[in-house]
């Protein structure tokens, strides 16, 4: 979508709030022994609270309120009877709608003890994100959001999952733009709007470049061997930096 008036942005930056907080919300409660069910049902509390409703859920009918992939799953993961263990990389996404605007954020937490693997792949993906996210202005190639993405993991000696990406969103959960690509593509023209409304969330990995259906239609993952992290905001192109949605309150 594009942001055409004041009340556009304030719906969509409640929203964001609402998801921002249920995200950090559900990370403080992760603990060994606590399923990633339980820890769903908490996001799903969070969000009827304030009168949200899961995107997931109610765009594509998901098994679940919130995605919960765990250590080689990247995304899109079901929430159910697994227990989780000290020293599993959890992610988390969350995304929701109310009055008619959809936010989408996401972040992956370490349970307690952090190996230096998964902590320096979580820092070297929130760098990522922050990169990408000084590059966002309006005028410039979309591509430079991947570009800054790939720059980033490079430096840091990890692979980009390439058929994940960013994604327009705002009145809809997935729109125009499509796939962002979290590497830089040569090829993509488009250039980024003033008031356009996309996510940013790069998917970086300790070696994979792809996903696979792990098998339940849903969970999306790569081999046992790799590892992924991924961090996003919803976000509010403009001629200077973006206006960030999804920060908790």
């Amino acid at each position: 979508m594009s942001i055409e008036n004041e009340n556009d942005l304030i719906a969509l930056r409640k929203i964001g709030r609402i998801v921002a907080n249920c995200l950090q919300y559900m990370g403080s409660k992760l603990e060994p022994g606590i399923t990633t069910l339980e820890l769903d049902q908490l996001g799903q509390q969070f969000l009827e609270k304030h009168g949200a409703r899961s995107a997931p859920k109610l765009v594509y009918n998901f098994p679940g309120t919130t995605c919960i992939s765990v250590n080689e799953e990247a995304a899109h993961g079901i929430p159910g009877p697994r227990i989780l263990s000290a020293g599993d990389l959890v992610n988390i996404d969350v995304s929701a709608e109310l009055d008619g605007y959809f936010a989408d954020t996401g972040g992956s937490f370490i349970i307690p003890p952090e190996s230096t693997i998964k902590t320096n792949l979580c820092l070297a993906t929130k760098r990522a994100l922050e990169m990408a996210l000084r590059s966002a202005r309006a005028g410039q190639p979309l591509n430079s959001i991947g570009k800054a993405i790939e720059k980033e993991a490079r430096k840091n000696g990890l692979t980009i999952i390439e058929n994940l990406g960013s994604h327009g969103v705002g009145r809809a959960l997935h729109e125009e733009p499509d796939f962002i690509p979290g590497y830089y593509d040569p090829k993509d023209k488009r250039i980024l709007r003033e008031n356009q409304v996309i996510t940013i969330e790069p998917f970086l990995s300790t070696g994979a470049t792809e996903v696979f259906d792990a098998g339940d239609g849903w969970t999306l993952a790569t081999a046992k061997r790799f590892l992924t992290a991924q961090y996003e905001h919803t976000l509010v192109i403009t001629k200077d930096k973006p206006l960030i949605m999804t920060l908790p309150a």
